[in-house]
């Protein structure tokens, strides 16, 4: 069982090596969902088979010490040297290819569950969302705010709160479903969406915008035009670029994407009519973020959860709390 643990563990050593140096991409929620099944085997095997067979073991032991002072207790001899206890704490001692795997099963366990069905740690690796959220935060992610959903597959079987318009919603990329991907809903199933002229519009009607000065954009190192954005409730921050041209189609990477025909593209903008089970979102920097003007709608099923609390950055502590 050593020889095996040891190559299961390098086993992992290798995949995160891999993944870390970029050789291929890692899912984390499957990896988690693997050391829990694994630990949980070598739990259950500790439990009910190495740590009984390690108390008989030091039972024996005791049973023979307590066997060979009887015999010579009967034979006129009272004092006997040598101690059996320091041997059965070494039978009773747990090997460390046990400590280090039923060992830490129930760390695992609650980090499985915890990531799974309520919170997950996020880093924000761009600036597609400044202002709102700046390169370097480390957020949450509310895993059940949307529906309870199984882990790995992703699939939900208890529905919760319906997607807004204006949440914060972290789900996994269309074109990559490897990779988690936040941006900011602006439509829901249902809904024409435009956005022409750096300016949204929901059946109809533009989204109300309220001039905040110029914010200082450290990515472009230039000031942008700052505005307040609502969408239905909800009031956020976004940026925009003027010298920026709407070319969304023109930049696409790859091939149509799925209800490619219910959007319309022209030098202004694009226009789109949201499927049933989908969502269009954008970047809060909306000039420099790729998203659904660009790859298209996001399915009910790649829904990650609602972020909504930046829990640290290492670079500007007062950044820390909830936001829009």
């Amino acid at each position: 069982m050593s020889a095996l643990t040891g190559i299961l563990y390098a086993a992992l050593i290798a995949y995160l090596g891999g993944w870390y140096t970029g050789y291929w991409s890692g899912n984390f929620s499957l990896l988690l969902f693997i050391l829990t099944v694994v630990t949980l085997a070598y739990w259950l095997a500790e439990r009910f088979h190495f740590a009984p067979a390690r108390e008989r073991a030091a039972a024996r032991l005791s049973e023979a010490d307590a066997q060979r002072r009887a015999a010579l207790s009967a034979q006129g001899i009272a004092r006997v040297d040598g101690d059996v206890e320091g041997a059965r704490q070494e039978v009773l001692r747990q090997p460390w290819w046990l400590d280090w795997t039923a060992g830490l099963f129930p760390v695992i366990l609650i980090v499985f569950l915890l990531r799974s069905f309520l919170f997950e740690p996020f880093k924000i690796p761009s600036g597609s969302m400044v202002p709102t959220l700046l390169v370097g935060d480390l957020i949450l992610v509310n895993k059940f705010h949307y529906g309870v959903r199984l882990p790995v597959i992703n699939k939900k079987i208890i529905a919760n709160n319906d997607v807004q318009r204006g949440d914060v919603m972290v789900f996994r990329y269309p074109e990559d479903t490897s990779l988690d991907f936040i941006k900011r809903v602006v439509a829901i199933p249902g809904d024409e969406v435009a956005y022409i002229n750096q300016r949204v519009y929901i059946n109809g009607q533009a989204a109300p915008l309220q001039p905040q000065g110029d914010f200082y954009d450290e990515d472009s190192r230039a000031y942008r035009p700052h505005f307040l954005e609502k969408l239905g409730e909800k009031e956020h921050q976004i940026l925009v670029d003027p010298r920026r041209e709407p070319l969304f189609r023109a930049d696409r990477r790859d091939g149509p994407f799925p209800y490619q025909d219910n959007c319309r593209y022209s030098p202004e903008g694009v226009r789109c009519t949201v499927p049933a089970g989908h969502y269009f979102v954008l970047g809060d920097n909306r000039d420099n973020s790729r998203d659904s003007r660009f790859w298209g709608f996001v399915p009910d099923e790649n829904i990650v959860g609602k972020a909504f609390f930046v829990w640290m950055n290492f670079g500007s502590l007062k950044r820390i709390g909830s936001f829009n």
